[in-house]
């Protein structure tokens, strides 16, 4: 584990990429961070490919309890940044419709908020499939389309190029070969529900009315709320099978069959 970056060290706000260690980025880095929690036994003890790493938060996680972790991303910059702060882990550039491993080379592949920015997703997931053992997991987190984007099936996010509803992303994983383990779906836990009834009925709204029209990194916030977006924790959130259309992220877990 690495200590959280100062502004300075951090790898740059783009909108859209999660850093952490920034108090406005909090929410999002503690929603996703979740995610990585709840899923980190899959990975003991394994060999560990992350397709898509970002700022490579989600590759130190796994890196405390995988065997060996590989970690992918298109851009050069992310990927040098990633090099330098989680030393330890193997880092390369690559684009994940080609993915620069041997047959059957991993034991799981993890895909955290990554699918919804692909162009193929059906390429990527044949390439995961590849690239597993037998029986190895395939992780994918994503938005849930129902939430993220409500009635329409253009994303709102510039950086998406197509949005998953849970049934979209079940039949998709079924269709690229694999077996559908587990579809479970993030929400607000009890902590981040009281937010949500602080500020008119959610926090994502409070933040987006500050955030939007201004640059990455240089909107004004308002103190109280950067307060309460900075006090959450991965533990104000929960991943569980019900609800599932109503999650804000979908959490599945496929196996190679």
């Amino acid at each position: 584990m690495t200590t959280p970056a100062t502004r300075a060290e951090a790898l740059h706000l783009t909108g859209e990429r999660t850093v952490p260690g920034i108090a406005e980025e909090n929410y999002w880095y503690r929603r996703h961070e979740a995610a990585y929690q709840k899923l980190l036994p899959l990975c003991e003890g394994k060999t560990v490919l992350e397709a898509g790493c970002g700022e490579g938060y989600g590759a130190g996680l796994i890196a405390t309890v995988a065997e060996r972790v590989l970690a992918l991303d298109y851009d050069v910059p992310t990927t040098e940044h990633v090099a330098r702060r989680y030393p330890g882990i193997g880092v390369a550039r690559a684009n994940l419709v080609f993915l620069p491993l041997r047959d059957a080379s991993v034991d799981v592949v993890a895909n955290f908020q990554v699918i919804e920015h692909l162009w193929d997703q059906g390429a990527f997931l044949a390439e995961c499939r590849r690239v597993l053992s037998p029986g190895g997991r395939l992780i994918v987190t994503t938005p849930n389309r129902l939430t993220f984007t409500p009635d329409s099936d253009t994303p709102l996010n510039p950086f998406h190029t197509r949005e998953l509803a849970p049934s979209e992303l079940d039949e998709l994983l079924r269709d690229a070969g694999f077996e559908v383990e587990t579809l479970h779906g993030l929400h607000h836990g009890e902590g981040v529900a009281k937010l949500d009834a602080k500020y008119g009925g959610s926090i994502i709204d409070a933040q987006l009315d500050v955030v939007m029209g201004q640059l990455p990194g240089q909107a004004t916030w308002p103190a109280e709320l950067l307060a309460d977006v900075e006090g959450i924790k991965a533990a104000d959130f929960a991943i569980h099978g019900e609800e599932l259309d109503a999650s804000l992220d979908l959490v599945a877990v496929a196996v190679r069959r």
